[in-house]
């Protein structure tokens, strides 16, 4: 174990650099070590978070008055299930930038569309990771977990991990504390079959179509740098934490309204976009609703703005807080609900907020 840090800051462990210290920082090397401090964290009643690459999570200007459990322990190994599939079995703590780029590298297709995600590999199934029309739940065959109710090691299957659209049952489960992920994965230098209608053409192929995967991993990387979804510490458009709001899905009765609301409020001629859901529900987009109730890209407030290259981030120009930041989403929120009857809700995770 290494040293407990007291009163540790905590925004230079995140994205975003926002967020005060922690009563405690306990930073942990491997899997034995997270469980043995779970156990005595729960035996001393002390509650704690835990923090991973820091690239999907909102903390209070305040702090955490407990401890931050921040996994730090890598490793990946690799089994051989049938002529052309591997399942890959990686730590909570790995990069998951980093495994998809060895991934691809070693001629293993299906994760390549998550390419540039910061980040760790044990919040990939906390909030079904995806982006470009690709998610992990797609390639996850297991989620090794703590249970702390039977302080018990767990492996969850798909089903009892109950993935959907950026959620999971292990969102907001504090007693599931994710260890490592097994990843099932097809041996091809073929990308899985492209969804997303923008990277298809990108590629020069048809939706449904396959690529090279490794042309696949540079063009999302290309189109990510573009939107700013790529770290760079010199520019603030990547200090976010990515998306901040999750794409709207709704019933066919809210989507009707919504019709009807931006008939009212953009013309007759102008349609919401529209995608089929899971359940028969439908989704729509949250940045072309945000640009439509009037938020521009590059729109401060104070030292918080939207990124200048897509409405979706909020970013930290420097000095920013979390009361800023909050304040600035719940202003889009609440003019998109006010124009459109839709209620937009924030993919982060709040530490020591309330949405």
């Amino acid at each position: 174990m290494n040293p407990i840090i007291k009163n540790a800051p905590l925004a230079p462990l995140t994205t975003l650099r926002i967020g005060g210290a922690a009563k405690q920082l306990w930073t942990v090397d491997s899997e034995a070590e997270c469980v043995a401090a779970i156990e005595q964290l729960d035996q001393d009643r002390e509650p704690f978070f835990v923090l991973g690459g820091g690239s999907n999570v909102v903390i209070s200007d305040d702090g955490f008055d407990g401890t931050a459990l921040h996994l730090v322990y890598e490793g990946a190994e690799h089994q051989q299930r049938g002529p052309h599939s591997f399942a890959i079995d990686a730590s909570a703590g790995d990069s998951w930038a980093l495994l998809v780029d060895a991934l691809v590298e070693a001629g293993l297709s299906g994760v390549e569309c998550l390419a540039g995600i910061p980040g760790s590999v044990g919040a990939t199934p906390i909030q079904n990771v995806g982006a470009y029309g690709q998610e992990v739940a797609t390639t996850i065959e297991a989620v090794r977990v703590y249970n702390r109710a039977t302080q018990q090691v767990e492996e969850l299957t798909p089903e009892q991990c109950g993935f959907g659209y950026r959620s999971s049952a292990l969102k907001g489960n504090s007693d599931l504390v994710v260890l490592a992920v097994r990843f099932l994965l097809e041996q091809s230098p073929l990308s899985a079959p492209l969804a997303y209608r923008e990277l298809a053409e990108k590629l020069g192929v048809s939706v449904g179509e396959r690529a090279e995967a490794a042309a696949v991993r540079s063009a999302v990387l290309e189109l990510r740098s573009g939107k700013g979804m790529v770290l760079d510490q010199r520019d603030h458009d990547t200090w976010s934490a990515g998306s901040f709001f999750t794409n709207p899905i709704l019933d066919a009765a809210q989507f009707a309204r919504l019709e009807a609301r931006v008939s009212e409020h953009c013309g007759a001629d102008t349609q919401a976009p529209r995608f089929d859901a899971d359940g028969g529900k439908l989704k729509s987009s949250a940045a072309w609703l945000i640009e439509q109730a009037g938020f521009s890209r590059g729109e401060q407030r104070g030292q918080v703005a939207l990124s200048s290259k897509h409405t979706l981030a909020l970013t930290n120009l420097g000095g920013a807080t979390a009361a800023e930041l909050l304040a600035f989403a719940h202003e889009i929120a609440a003019r998109v609900e006010e124009l459109f009857e839709v209620e937009l809700q924030p993919e982060p995770a709040l530490v020591g907020l309330q949405w």
